[in-house]
């Protein structure tokens, strides 16, 4: 295990062309970026500026056109295809802005979905008792608010012990009460579990609770803002 505010990931140089017909589009134009141990990162950038392709490059999910990627010592932008689903597995939990639940299980049968694939998880119901949703365990889907399936997708993502937890726009489908609730809850996982977190928004007040927040503009990263003294989300203002 890392000890805190050592660098758990790089990028550098990290550029990613998509390619539309016969037109190239930039993306990703040279990401320098460093993701700290047990840090509460977040990425905050306008719609099209590239946060979510710069998420995608830190999980595992795609790779860069150039440049490189290194998860502790491993550069990722040289693995194969299988080797990054086995680093997702092992290293990454994921939470998105729409909850991506099965309807047809329950709570804790949603969060078995993660933990049966990975190698030390918790219990489903433990996990859902860190949400908040231990009473919520045999409940399914439609049962559930939208903040409690958020809640439940947090669980699942906690449930397989992840060094890295990445989170698009997580309370973007939800209220005001539900925000709040939502991001309580992460820097609580991250303050209490040390799980670094990585959360992209386009909602600039959020930034208040970060450890640190990296500007995404036109696909480089603009500006880096160290917060000496995160908020805690009751007292973020909006």
């Amino acid at each position: 295990m890392m000890a805190k505010g050592d660098i758990l990931m790089s990028l550098t140089g990290v550029h990613r062309t998509f390619t539309v017909g016969e037109v190239d589009v930039h993306v990703l134009r040279g990401i320098d970026l460093t993701v700290n141990s047990e840090e509460l990162l977040i990425i905050h950038g306008e719609s099209g500026s590239g946060k979510s392709t710069l998420m995608n490059m830190i999980g595992g999910i795609d790779k860069p056109t150039r440049g490189t990627i290194t998860f502790k010592e491993t550069k990722l932008n040289e693995l194969e295809d299988r080797q990054l689903t086995r680093f997702r597995r092992d290293y990454v939990g994921f939470v998105f802005q729409f909850y991506n639940l099965i309807p047809t299980l329950s709570a804790a049968e949603n969060v078995a979905t993660a933990t049966e694939i990975a190698d030390n998880p918790m219990d489903p119901r433990e996990a859902l008792k860190i949400v908040g949703l231990d009473d919520r365990i045999d409940h399914f889907p439609s049962q559930l608010s939208g903040g409690q399936q958020q809640r439940v997708a947090m669980a699942r993502a906690l449930a397989k012990r992840p060094e890295l937890m990445l989170c698009d726009e997580p309370t973007g489908a939800l209220d005001h009460e539900n925000t709040l609730l939502i991001l309580e809850l992460l820097q609580r996982i991250n303050r209490e579990t040390g799980t670094t977190i990585v959360m992209i928004t386009h909602a600039t007040t959020i930034a208040q609770l970060a450890h640190r927040t990296a500007t995404i503009t036109d696909g480089i990263i603009s500006e880096i803002v160290i917060n000496t003294n995160p908020l805690p989300a009751a007292e973020i203002v909006w």
